[in-house]
């Protein structure tokens, strides 16, 4: 079985981490710094829609916000996010919501938060969506973090025929193409992996090895023929509310083991959660080999939110495999 490295482990980043919890957590780059506005970088080969900022709250257009939905009275910005802007936010109908700020089209964001709580995973309560904002549910609660890895595990358990989803979504600030695949190993590959590939500005000799690997020895490690699961598809404690609400959803069906390895690279999920997950829907055991590898997608996403420092953990991936 391959060494787990511990520089393979490290805290995920280029989500957009939900503030309205207690306490707070912020995103961090891959050198543990915090997320500013100015350590993004775009590939030379990006696309003009991956280069976008989230629209100002005190200039939103009337018409961007949802037409049925009472107007704010009253804002105060919440701590974190990188990629949008959230407040907490005083209706005149005299509700305190959640407003989120999106440079992506904040529909997706809204379709994948409700198929999320369709499948019977607890979300907060999607109470209006403009071009670029979604208002939410304000939750706060005790954290159960048992309850929330049951859940996440039931949520595994709602299936599809097929990999993908019926539209595109994001992943940070980048477009996520979900078209249907019978192959777990062609989906992964081609739909999240050569995407991202593209696009990220990496040396040659370190794509040359990437688009190696894609060729053969990824998809002949992954699982061939796997559940689709329904997955969150940035499932961290950073998109998790007060350890009882998931949010910032990426959602498609794909192979759990997806949504697995990014809650392993977090240092700060609670034991109970895994234990719980584990008891409602056990791992498979060699899951730890393929670990390493279904990262490889968040690492080309963190090169293009972050840029040259979150290419060492490529190059580590890589050895791990002999790539």
């Amino acid at each position: 079985m391959p060494r787990r490295p511990s520089d393979l482990d490290d805290h995920p980043s280029g989500g957009d981490t939900p503030p309205h919890r207690t306490p707070p957590h912020r995103d961090t780059a891959p050198d543990g710094d915090a997320h500013t506005a100015g350590v993004s970088r775009r590939g030379a080969n990006d696309p003009g829609l991956d280069d976008l900022s989230a629209p100002r709250g005190a200039d939103d257009p009337p018409e961007d916000w949802p037409a049925d939905l009472a107007r704010p009275v009253g804002e105060e910005s919440l701590v974190g996010g990188y990629i949008g802007r959230t407040t907490r936010a005083t209706l005149a109908d005299g509700r305190t919501v959640v407003v989120k700020r999106c440079p992506y089209p904040a529909l997706q964001e809204a379709d994948g938060l409700r198929a999320l709580g369709v499948a019977g995973a607890p979300v907060p309560a999607v109470f209006g969506v403009g071009a670029h904002i979604l208002v939410l549910e304000y939750v706060a609660g005790d954290p159960d973090w048992s309850r929330l890895g049951r859940a996440v595990a039931r949520l595994h358990r709602h299936t599809a025929a097929r990999f993908g989803w019926p539209i595109v979504n994001y992943h940070g600030r980048f477009p996520q193409d979900n078209t249907w695949s019978d192959s777990w190993p062609d989906f992964y590959v081609q739909r999240r992996v050569a995407p991202q590939l593209a696009r990220a500005d990496l040396p040659a000799d370190l794509r040359a090895r990437i688009e190696t690997a894609c060729a053969g020895p990824l998809p002949a490690l992954l699982r061939p023929d796997p559940p689709a699961s329904l997955t969150h598809g940035d499932l961290w404690p950073g998109n998790m509310i007060d350890g009882r609400w998931l949010v910032d959803p990426a959602v498609s069906y794909a192979d759990r083991e997806l949504d697995l390895a990014y809650l392993s690279l977090s240092n700060d999920l609670p034991p109970e959660f895994m234990i719980a997950y584990r008891d409602e829907y056990p791992v498979e055991p060699d899951f730890e080999e393929r670990r390493p590898a279904l990262l490889l997608h968040k690492y080309l996403v963190n090169v293009r939110h972050f840029g040259d420092r979150a290419l060492p953990r490529l190059w580590t991936l890589l050895e791990h495999y002999g790539w």
